[in-house]
């Protein structure tokens, strides 16, 4: 594999080409681990609550807890509300971006999130879900989201302005933070254990000296499995704020 840290983020066919006019629809590396992706997360769940135990297995602890922690999420976040209506959506989006972040800490296979392209995708899934459900749910009341009260008039027109930017940049914000992580977090830990081949190979002190990046790259593994999981929760998280300003725009 090449020593180059950017090489594990190219995207390469996997199939023959395949274009529906003007759109390439070739099966790539990126498609074979999002739909591993989804596999696993979908799978992982069919499998670890099918005993539906009374006194559940390990497995199936594991999944109920996960069921629990994105219900409470999403009720703290957007109400009663907003677990009726959106809990299976937001549940779907972590645990797809969990997997696919997990996944993608296996070497020599890809990170889907490490694609911009795939999480601005998922970011600007969330910001259309949150204009179609804020206009159908309150009309033109939904446009209050830029309007907040009590601020003296004199200022609202700047306040205004301020929102709707902010409004609209969300989907940004929502796609980089989460591609960003993952990408220089793998970009480093590449680059890192990379020194530990090269010091040793140059022999002398520097074969001492490799036990250092070495390290280092153990630590920085150990951290990408909690970024893995923290992403895909600050994801989902900010799912849920953006779908609560769709169901309380005036809040």
């Amino acid at each position: 594999m090449s020593n180059d840290p950017i090489h594990q983020f190219h995207i390469n066919p996997i199939s023959p080409p395949i274009h529906f006019g003007a759109i390439d629809a070739t099966f790539t590396n990126a498609s074979l681990f999002m739909v591993a992706g989804v596999a696993v997360a979908s799978g992982f769940m069919a499998w670890a609550m099918r005993p539906q135990a009374l006194v559940p297995g390990r497995a199936q602890s594991v999944a109920e807890i996960t069921y629990g922690f994105v219900h409470g999420m999403v009720r703290d976040a957007a109400g009663d509300e907003g677990v009726k209506r959106f809990f299976p959506f937001v549940f779907t989006v972590f645990m797809f971006v969990f997997a696919a972040n997990m996944i993608g800490m296996f070497p020599y296979w890809f990170a889907p999130t490490g694609q911009i392209i795939i999480t601005a995708s998922m970011a600007l899934m969330v910001f259309a879900t949150v204009l179609i459900v804020g206009f159908a749910k309150n009309g033109f009341k939904f446009l209050k989201l830029f309007v907040p009260s009590g601020v003296p008039w004199y200022i609202l027109w700047f306040v205004v302005i301020i929102e709707i930017i902010s409004f609209f940049s969300r989907p940004l914000s929502h796609a980089i933070r989460l591609w960003a992580n993952v990408f220089a977090g793998h970009l480093l830990l590449k680059v890192i254990a990379s020194f530990v081949p090269m010091m040793a190979a140059a022999g002398g002190m520097l074969v001492l000296g490799s036990v250092i990046p070495l390290f280092m790259t153990v630590a920085i593994y150990a951290l990408e499995f909690l970024v893995a999981f923290l992403q895909a929760y600050v994801f989902a998280m900010l799912t849920c704020i953006y779908l609560n300003d769709a169901l309380h725009p005036g809040h």
